[in-house]
């Protein structure tokens, strides 16, 4: 009775219960990182890391295809992580740009910004087709997740990518923020990140807003705001390109497999 019950709150109010449980999960990942790494590796990476870790053993456990969102009482998690969210949070974060500011990292921004979306982008076609893609969507989709995990999953559901290649994507576009979030302090006095021009050109050529803010976190909490700034337009020109210029580009150079 008392476990039909809790599994009754838990379906009803999924949603709830989801946002809870990203919020132990944050908390969680914060206070290890700051206690057995002294700030070194972020938060954030952690609790992607456990994330991924939980989807996996989720999917294991009910032989599913939504990771831990499959088993019954976290249900929720569908819907915390489906489209609908991720569209918001990509319309919230572009709600905080102010064009005017974009204009500090000058003519050096803008190329950094087309940089870090272009050559990513090729990196991660030029990946999918070591490992045996071959029709453009499929090239398009994995390509466009290598310059975002948002992008990613946004250009797969516009052109009609498969799930299994849209989570491909997602897992390259999550490698390489976790890449960032970890390497950024230690690569900061190489890389000269002390002012806000230089993290916005940083921001512009690493492109992921959760990598870019966490790496700069741990470098100077004062360049978040610049490099979280360029690293939003950076995924908004993402979405804009990958499923339009980039897949004709691709769809041009693979037409056999398109």
């Amino acid at each position: 009775m008392v476990e039909t019950l809790l599994q009754k709150l838990a379906v009803e109010n999924g949603l709830v219960l989801s946002f809870a449980i990203i919020g132990l999960v944050v908390l969680f990942s914060e206070v290890v990182a700051r206690q057995l790494t002294r700030g070194r590796v972020q938060g954030s990476a952690l609790a992607i890391l456990i994330g991924l870790t939980l989807a996996y053993v989720g999917g294991r456990l009910t032989g599913g295809n939504k990771g831990l969102a499959d088993v019954s009482y976290f249900s929720g998690l569908a819907l915390m992580g489906g489209s609908m969210l991720r569209d918001f949070a990509i319309v919230a974060t572009a709600f905080e740009v102010h064009p005017t500011e974009a204009k500090r990292a000058g003519w050096m921004g803008a190329i950094a910004l087309g940089l870090g979306t272009i050559v990513p982008f090729i990196i991660g076609v030029g990946t999918a087709y070591a490992f045996g893609y071959r029709d453009a969507i499929s090239l398009t989709t994995i390509g466009a997740g290598t310059v975002t995990y948002i992008v990613g999953p946004v250009t797969g559901t516009a052109i009609g990518a498969s799930s299994e290649v849209i989570t491909l994507a997602i897992a390259s576009g999550v490698f390489k923020a976790i890449l960032v979030m970890v390497t950024t302090p230690m690569l900061a006095k190489f890389m000269r990140l002390g002012t806000p021009r230089s993290a916005m050109v940083f921001a512009g050529l690493a492109g992921t807003v959760s990598g870019v803010s966490a790496g700069l976190a741990a470098t100077d909490r004062k360049l978040v705001p610049y490099g979280a700034l360029v690293a939003t337009f950076h995924t908004g020109v993402g979405c804009l390109v990958c499923p339009s210029i980039f897949f004709f580009v691709v769809r041009a150079l693979f037409p056999a497999h398109s």
